[in-house]
């Protein structure tokens, strides 16, 4: 992931509405839900919740997917993912104790919070 990209994110992000609607999204996933939904359950009038969705598309958060009348939206979790992994990806690599105790404690820490597609969690099984 490039910093401009990282940046992009992070300022779809940096709003109340549009961090509400993410995170509703992230609960309905992997179907996602129609716009119609998302607007009632956060009580956002349609041209709002357009606006939203507009900035929560550009910066390769969420998709769409048009459905008869209906268009659903739903949570692209890689993207996510990379951000997560884009920002720790030089965790404790700076620690003033450098010891293999600090960097495991960071490693752990960020795999625990960071969502993972749901392919990664199936591939567990080995052959």
């Amino acid at each position: 992931m490039q910093t401009r990209q990282a940046i992009t994110i992070l300022s779809a992000l940096a709003q109340e509405s549009r961090l509400a609607v993410y995170r509703l999204l992230i609960e309905h996933a992997p179907e996602g839900l129609a716009a119609s939904v998302i607007a009632e359950k956060l009580g956002l009038a349609n041209a709002t919740l357009s606006f939203h969705l507009k900035e929560l598309l550009h910066a390769g958060l969420v998709s769409s997917q048009p459905s008869g009348r209906f268009i659903y939206y739903t949570p692209v979790i890689a993207a996510m993912s990379e951000l997560m992994a884009y920002l720790t990806e030089n965790c404790c690599s700076q620690s003033a104790t450098g010891s293999d105790t600090a960097i495991a404690a960071c490693t752990s820490s960020t795999a625990k919070k960071s969502p993972r597609p749901p392919s990664t969690k199936r591939r567990t099984t080995s052959a």
